[in-house]
Formats: C-alpha cells, sequence, structure tokens
C-alpha cells in the first residue's frame, strides 16, 4: 500500500514538474538566433516580428486612436495591424484568440459582423484572395488557433505571412489548394476559413 502511495506521488510530481517545464519553455527564447521584437519580414510594410516562445505576450499595441490591435508580436496583433495600417480597416469586436475571428454562424460568403470582413468556409464557393485572413482551429498544443495573411496565390498553392508561428517555424508557409468542382479547399484540416475586406 505505502509503495503505491510513493508511486502515486512521484507521479504526481513528474505531471505537475512537466506542466510547468512546458509553461516555462513556451514562454521563453528558445532560439538564440532572434531576439523578442527583431523583424523578421513584411507584407506591404507592415512588418512581422519574432515573438519567442509561442506563449510570450508583449505588451497591449494601441493605434493613434486608441483602437485595439493587440498583444505585441502575437499573430492576431500582426494580422489586425496589417488591416488597420494596410486597409485602414477597425473591426467592431477588437478582442478575441485567433480562432474566434471565424464565426461558426455564419455562412460562406456572408458577412462577420464582429470582424466587418466577409467570411469563407474551408471549403468555400469562393478561392483564397491575396490579403484575406486566413484562420486555423486551435488543437491541444495551441487552443487559441493562429491567424496568417494570405500573400500568395497561384492555381495549387497558396502562401502565407505569420506571425508567431512558433520560435524555429518560418514566417511563410505554403499549402496545397485543391478545386473540387464548386468549391475550393485548402488542404490542412485545422483551417476553419478565410475573411476578407468587403
Amino acid at each position: 500500500m505505502k509503495v503505491k502511495i510513493k508511486a502515486l506521488i512521484v507521479l504526481c510530481v513528474l505531471l505537475i514538474s512537466a506542466y510547468f517545464g512546458w509553461k516555462f519553455i513556451k514562454n521563453i527564447n528558445p532560439n538564440p538566433n532572434f531576439e523578442v521584437g527583431q523583424k523578421l519580414d513584411s507584407l506591404n510594410g507592415v512588418y512581422v516580428y519574432y515573438n519567442g516562445g509561442i506563449s510570450h505576450i508583449g505588451k497591449r499595441n494601441l493605434g493613434e486612436d486608441g483602437y485595439n490591435i493587440g498583444l505585441s508580436y502575437q499573430c492576431v496583433e500582426f494580422a489586425k495591424r496589417y488591416y488597420y495600417q494596410f486597409y485602414k480597416h477597425k473591426m467592431p469586436d477588437t478582442y478575441g484568440n485567433a480562432k474566434d475571428f471565424f464565426d461558426t454562424d455564419v455562412k460562406d460568403g456572408q458577412l462577420n459582423i464582429k470582424r466587418n470582413l466577409l467570411q469563407f468556409s474551408n471549403p468555400s464557393i469562393s478561392k483564397p484572395c491575396v490579403g484575406d485572413l486566413l484562420i486555423f482551429n486551435g488543437h491541444p498544443g495551441n487552443p487559441y488557433g493562429h491567424v496568417a495573411i494570405v500573400s500568395n496565390v497561384n492555381d495549387s498553392l497558396v502562401e502565407i505571412i505569420q506571425q508567431n508561428p512558433g520560435p524555429f517555424a518560418s514566417s511563410r508557409a505554403t499549402m496545397e489548394l485543391k478545386h473540387e468542382t464548386t468549391h475550393f479547399k485548402l488542404e490542412n484540416d485545422g483551417v476553419l476559413g478565410w475573411l476578407r475586406m468587403k
């Protein structure tokens, strides 16, 4: 009986240590090649900055008019900053995690009133376009989801530009695009859909 209790205590200590170790690693900068806040890339003059660990949170970035752009160096902050600076677009709902940008109650091609953008599902009747916000669902390693901007599209590939994809991941990534008779589908099960200026 005492052996089982000791084993249970050791297991609990190991699990707690692993949990806090994982939280610590996600918040530090594990990549010595970059510093937090370093410019990595840009799209139309709007910069992508390095965030360090994916859970690292910087200060809240506000526009000159007080508009909430987001937490510095997170994916949402880049997406909203790009739309704010390049399109002069302000979202009615300025808060929410990346996955919250996609409203599951909005039908394909209809207006997402929280973001004041047209919303398209994956798959959709509309092919992704350069400038669209690509919304990824959450998963166990990142329950908040992810948002990126479509930077290039051709008949079979979509390229995205992103902030905070992970300390060793690139700011650019591509995924396969399929045309299925009446719909376009991104071959990534995590993609919920895309948002577009009206």
